[in-house]
């Protein structure tokens, strides 16, 4: 009965949702929570998706993708990652979801085999763009390399810049541009444009480090989702396939200040034509340290000189919306508001959801998703709709 009676709710969804357009969306047309726990053994909630035309949302814990209706029920999830599964973003129209996916052997890769009580050895580094086919995510525990859900295209530029080694006044550091690996992830117009082809950015990470003056720039890798198709591959985590682009289309820089991971979770806003990034504070004293920052989507990328670099370099930069706060030594401006780290899902007309992680009594990782209004103000751009 409970079952029927959710299918049915589904069904309802997607009718209302299909009828309406972004513009239209209004609060008491959206559930104010979806909430789902993850009962395996994992890290927390990384990123979130939600299909409002077909009544679907999408979670990813670590090493595990899960499905549900907008009412929480889970329909369907893909496991047996041993991989961090990032940040996740949906192109709407042909319903693929992409995700940032990581095999690192560094303090992130090993304490996530740990947790699994996997065994600990050495691991090639190894970035993938994930490409999961959500139609086809209609049970429980599909096996992510032979379910037939999911392919990965290889990105030897990151792998590239996690293993290079570059000087940073005058001694030599690990990782360009600090590079951790990849994890914010997001479909949106070209930069400089509102409307239009759909094109895939990719954040290459930064480690936080107060130490070097040449990892105070977001970098985002951009990717025609299209082209990169004919790369896809199943997933084989014993042996890494190696099948990818040698490097994005455009390689785009975002001075923020240094931070801690990079950009968390990444989301396009059609409202405001932003690019909000989301990520763990920064630690350099001379910077605002923001939570979130606005990327204006308006903007075309302009070839600049890059700041703190021993050897000169040139790079496309695209400038910060000027929106929230605004430090006046840095020029840097953005939010103290801690918010969307976890998840963060535009759904037009100014509405948002927003993961709110934790863990229960028993041990479950959980997510709830919250509805959210924009209101740019300086002090708290997100304000929960009550």
């Amino acid at each position: 009965m409970n079952r029927i009676k959710a299918v049915t709710l589904s069904a309802l969804s997607f009718f209302a949702f299909s009828c309406l357009t972004k513009a239209q969306l209004r609060a008491e047309d959206l559930p104010r929570r979806i909430y789902v726990e993850n009962t395996d053994k994992s890290s927390h909630v990384q990123g979130i998706a939600v299909d409002l035309k077909r009544g679907h949302a999408y979670f990813s814990f670590t090493t595990k993708l899960i499905k549900t209706d907008l009412k929480g029920n889970i329909l369907g999830s893909v496991s047996g990652l041993t991989c961090h599964l990032g940040c996740i973003d949906l192109n709407h129209e042909n319903g693929k979801l992409y995700a940032s996916i990581e095999y690192k052997d560094d303090e992130i890769g090993r304490g996530i085999l740990q947790q699994m009580g996997r065994k600990l050895g050495k691991r090639e580094n190894t970035f993938y763009i994930g490409i999961f086919d959500t139609e086809k995510i209609n049970r429980m525990d599909i096996n992510a390399e032979t379910g037939g859900v999911m392919k990965t295209v290889f990105l030897p530029e990151v792998v590239s810049y996690y293993e290079d080694s570059v000087m940073n006044q005058g001694k030599k550091v690990a990782h360009r541009y600090g590079c951790s690996g990849i994890d914010g992830i997001a479909l949106g117009p070209q930069f400089g444009k509102t409307s239009g082809k759909l094109y895939l950015n990719v954040d290459a990470a930064v480690y936080g480090d107060v130490t070097r003056t040449d990892n105070d720039y977001q970098v985002l890798l951009q990717f025609d989702p299209e082209k990169i198709e004919k790369y896809a591959r199943p997933l084989d985590q014993a042996n890494p396939h190696h099948v990818g682009p040698k490097k994005a289309d455009r390689k785009i820089f975002v001075f923020t200040g240094n931070t801690e991971y990079g950009i968390q979770n990444l989301e396009y806003d059609a409202a405001t034509h932003y690019w909000l990034a989301s990520v763990y504070k920064g630690k350099k004293k001379q910077y605002p340290n923001y939570c979130l920052f606005a990327i204006d989507g308006t903007k075309k990328a302009v070839k600049q000189s890059l700041k703190g670099f021993d050897n000169p370099e040139k790079g496309l930069v695209v400038p910060l919306a000027e929106a929230g706060l605004r430090d006046a030594g840095s020029g840097i401006q953005g939010w103290k508001q801690s918010i969307g780290s976890t998840g963060l899902e535009s759904l037009g007309n100014g509405y948002f959801y927003v993961s709110h992680n934790g863990k229960t009594d028993a041990g479950h990782q959980y997510c709830d998703m919250r509805l959210y209004k924009w209101t740019g103000n300086p002090e708290k751009a997100l304000e929960e709709v009550k």
